[in-house]
């Protein structure tokens, strides 16, 4: 049996990143042999590995145009092997947003792909305004105030619920 899983991520403040390697440990837990591979880096056939995760944050309600080449490229090879995807963003730190099928972003995002991997879901990132460059920051802080979140921090706001983290992994080690 081929127990090796490919994690590829697109990343914009590295909270993609820290999913995925959290992922990558759960997943050595259990018994698989894990790639972290950064989107744009992807060399290898999609193919060599049983299971495939895409983990893709999002900017200003988007997705990385990366990831949407990467998925419409290797469409046919994502439906050979056991697939699963998850989206990272701020909005899905909102209880009634924070699942594939009540999340704005990840509901638009599929509509536009002819590709549904077996297991999808959505985490919530980090807020942190003093990562973020001076544009970056208003722009953020305009739309958390539209939305009701906090507009002003001195230290890094983590939303990820690493328990929901914990069982994506569990629900991929089972497909």
């Amino acid at each position: 049996m081929n127990n090796k899983v490919g994690i590829i991520y697109a990343t914009t403040d590295g909270q993609t990143l820290k999913i995925c390697q959290r992922i990558a440990e759960h997943l050595k837990n259990l018994g698989f042999c894990t790639d972290i591979i950064e989107i744009s880096t992807v060399t290898d056939a999609v193919t060599k590995y049983s299971k495939l995760i895409i983990g893709a944050s999002i900017r200003y309600g988007k997705h990385s145009d990366k990831v949407t080449a990467f998925i419409k490229t290797h469409h046919r090879a994502l439906n050979q092997i056991d697939a699963a995807f998850f989206s990272v963003n701020l909005v899905a730190r909102k209880s009634d947003k924070n699942r594939y099928n009540t999340n704005p972003y990840v509901i638009k995002y599929f509509k536009q792909l002819d590709w549904t991997p077996k297991i999808t879901d959505v985490f919530a990132g980090t807020l942190d305004y003093k990562s973020y460059s001076f544009l970056d920051r208003i722009m953020i802080k305009l739309i958390m105030k539209m939305t009701g979140g906090p507009t002003s921090s001195t230290k890094p706001i983590e939303y990820t619920n690493w328990d929901r983290v914990k069982a994506f992994s569990v629900k991929i080690s089972q497909i």
